[in-house]
Formats: C-alpha cells, sequence, structure tokens
C-alpha cells in the first residue's frame, strides 16, 4: 500500500501552507527522512516534523495517509494556504514543539562543532532522532520522554563493564542525549555466531549489574505482578473477556515460579532484539535502552529469541542458556525461559500501556490496542505450552 504524506507546515507558530499528499518510499510512519527530503526540495528551506496529526488507512505504524505538523526553519513562500492552528497539550513532548526542537539543536551545538545542519531521521512519540556532521563523523542526537530517561544511566553502567558493546554518551542532559556513530548495519539478519556473540557478552554485563541504578525503574516480578493486575482491573480489562481476564490473572503464581529459577535481578534491556543491535568491521554494540529497567534477565533472552528466524532460535536459546548456567551457577535458566513466555507478553502489555498514558492523543495510534492485545498473546502462549 505504501504511505502518502500531507505536511501542515508552520513557521515562528503561524501556518505557512499545507504540502502534499506526495508518495514517500518509506512506509513506516516515525521515518520522517523522505518526508523532510520533499519538503524541503519543494519549500526550499529547512524543516523538521514536529509530530503526526493523524492517519487514514494503514495500520502497524506503516502505510496510509500519514498527516504531520511540520516547522520550516526559515519561512518559506507560501504554498496552499491552511487556517491550522497551533494549539497545546500537557503531554506533547519537547521535540514535538518548535520552541523545543529550537532549544534541542542549541544544546547540542555546546557539546559539537557541527559541520551542518542537523538531519532528521526519525520522531515518534517515543524518541527524536536527528544526525549531526561533525569533523569526526556523525554524532546521533536523540530526544528521550521522561518514561526512557534511563537510557543514559543504563549505557554508561554497561559501559563500565564493556566498552565496546555500547556507543558512547558524548553529552547527556534531562530529556536529549549524544551518542557516538556505530557504522555498520542492524542485525536483523545476525548469524548464529553473532547472536551467541552478542548472548554471551550481554549476559556478562548483566551477571555483573546486579544492584539497583538510580533512575532506573524497578520492574522487578513483584511490580510486574501489581501493575498486571492493575490492567486488568482497569479500561485495559475491559477491552477483555472474562475469561482472558481470568486466565490472565491465573498467570500471576508464575511471577514466584520464575523467581525460584535462580537467576538475579539485574539490568535489563527492555526490547533486545536483534534490531537493537549493529555490527560493522568490528564487534556488535548494542542500542536503544529506552526500555532499561531492573528485571528478570530472561525477558532480554525471549526478546532476542523471539524475533529470529524459526530455524536459528533453538541456537540462539541454548548459547543464552549456557551463558546463565556459567554466570550464575545452579540457577534454571532452561526453566526460565518456558516459565516466563506468557510473563514477557505481559510485561510488554504494562510497557504499552505506559506509553499511552504519557503520550498525546494523536500519537496514540502507535500503541493503542497493544495492551490487550499483548495480554491476549500472554494467554495464547500459556494455553499453548508457553
Amino acid at each position: 500500500m505504501g504511505r502518502r504524506v500531507t505536511a501542515t507546515v508552520t513557521c515562528g507558530g503561524s501556518c505557512v501552507g499545507v504540502v502534499g499528499p506526495f508518495p514517500v518510499d518509506v512506509p513506516w510512519w516515525a521515518e520522517t527522512e523522505p518526508v523532510v527530503a520533499h519538503l524541503e526540495r519543494t519549500l526550499g528551506v529547512p524543516v523538521v516534523v514536529l509530530r503526526l496529526l493523524g492517519v487514514d488507512g494503514g495500520g502497524g505504524a506503516r502505510d496510509g495517509h500519514a498527516r504531520y505538523h511540520v516547522e520550516a526553519l526559515e519561512r518559506p513562500e507560501s504554498v496552499r494556504p491552511c487556517d491550522f492552528v497551533v494549539d497545546d497539550h500537557p503531554l506533547r513532548l519537547a521535540w514535538a514543539r518548535a520552541s523545543g526542537i529550537r532549544e534541542l539543536f542549541e544544546w547540542a551545538a555546546l557539546h559539537v562543532d557541527a559541520q551542518g545542519p542537523p538531519r532528521q531521521r526519525k520522531t515518534w512519540n517515543l524518541s527524536g532522532l536527528f544526525r549531526l556532521p561533525t569533523a569526526d563523523g556523525p554524532v546521533w542526537l536523540k530526544a528521550i520522554p521522561p518514561f526512557a530517561a534511563a537510557e543514559p544511566v543504563a549505557i554508561r553502567a554497561i559501559a563500565a563493564v564493556d566498552p565496546a558493546l555500547v556507543p558512547t554518551v558524548l553529552a547527556s542532559a534531562p530529556g536529549r542525549l549524544l551518542l557516538t556513530d556505530v557504522p555498520g548495519e542492524d542485525c536483523w539478519d545476525a548469524s548464529a555466531q553473532t547472536v551467541a556473540e552478542v548472548l554471551a557478552r550481554w549476559v556478562g554485563v548483566q551477571a555483573r549489574l546486579a544492584e539497583p541504578l538510580p533512575g532506573v525503574p524497578d520492574r522487578r516480578p513483584p511490580a510486574l505482578r501489581a501493575a498486571v493486575d492493575n490492567l486488568l482491573d482497569g479500561p485495559v480489562g475491559a477491552e477483555l473477556s472474562p475469561a482472558e481476564v481470568d486466565a490472565a490473572r491465573a498467570l500471576g503464581d508464575r511471577w514466584e515460579v520464575l523467581a525460584d529459577c535462580g537467576l538475579p535481578d539485574t539490568l535489563v534491556h527492555g526490547d533486545f532484539h536483534p534490531g537493537n543491535w549493529r555490527r560493522g568491521d568490528g564487534a556488535p554494540v548494542v542500542l536503544d535502552l529506552a526500555d532499561a529497567h531492573l528485571g528478570n534477565p530472561v525477558l532480554d533472552g525471549l526478546r532476542a529469541i523471539d524475533f529470529l528466524p524459526e530455524g536459528r532460535r533453538r541456537g540462539a536459546a541454548d548459547a543464552w542458556i549456557a551463558a546463565w548456567s556459567a554466570a550464575a551457577p545452579g540457577s534454571r535458566p532452561a526453566a526460565a525461559l518456558r516459565i516466563a513466555e506468557p510473563l514477557a507478553q505481559l510485561a510488554y502489555a504494562v510497557r504499552y500501556q505506559e506509553f499511552l498514558d504519557n503520550i498525546e492523543p494523536s500519537e496514540r495510534i502507535y500503541h493503542r490496542g497493544d495492551p490487550a492485545a499483548a495480554i491476549r498473546a500472554a494467554v495464547a502462549s500459556a494455553a499453548g505450552g508457553g
């Protein structure tokens, strides 16, 4: 189907016009690079996509007719007139405001000597990502929401154990960080060797980070169990059938069984799939720790395994089991994988609801229905023997 775009363009708080609809060759709503390129060619001035206004059609965060609010950083000649009024919302994030973008760029300029304007790569309710050219190579400016504030803390903690496993944080402040570039490709098609290498190094780090870190959320089993109960007691539970709610509640005892497997609570990535690993000529690097928390490491093991092709999952599970058997003698990592499969889905439901609770209405389309869907997946997993 593809993505078509209409941009409502403002400058300095007033609407200068509408551009579109026009097609772009990347279907994902959050990917702004082709949108910015088309608009800058059309308007002749630099622009930044601030936020998603709505989508007609599409689904799964891709395709359809996506409508955006775009800020021109210099005043263009008027295009098709519009009467758009720049409103505000208490949950609007800083990088979804023109003033926030300008302040973000000014902050970055205090820490790196950019050799050109920032190039926007991505924006959505979970982050804004910009590439800054410097004399020493590109640097990444990442804007993050308050509910992802653990990312720079987590990166620095990991770097203290295995510096090559994460990008270097050049600077950070509330709501933003500057990161070194990681050349190479994302590891969606990771070889068995790469998977085993990443898992072994990651477990090696986790085994040494069992103490709570300031600013890192507590999502150990008791906290997650309470959060799931809150979901089932509230509006998310109302989206489920009574039988689904009862089945989800029945999974609660698994948290204690999981704890008995002997794995230590530690720093958990939270979204440890191979797309968040990157490899160039050297060792793989782990990216995007926005969901980092204190919890049971089996959630990372399952995330990595589940994103791999069917034929590579058994090998990945064996590598993860071997790594934890060595790191925590007497633990039962194989049992933890079996017990936690439905629990991982419940953990995702809690995190998705956290997104929905902290983003403005127009961007909830990214996650609407996800908590209930994840709970249904947990119930189905348990029914299937997970």
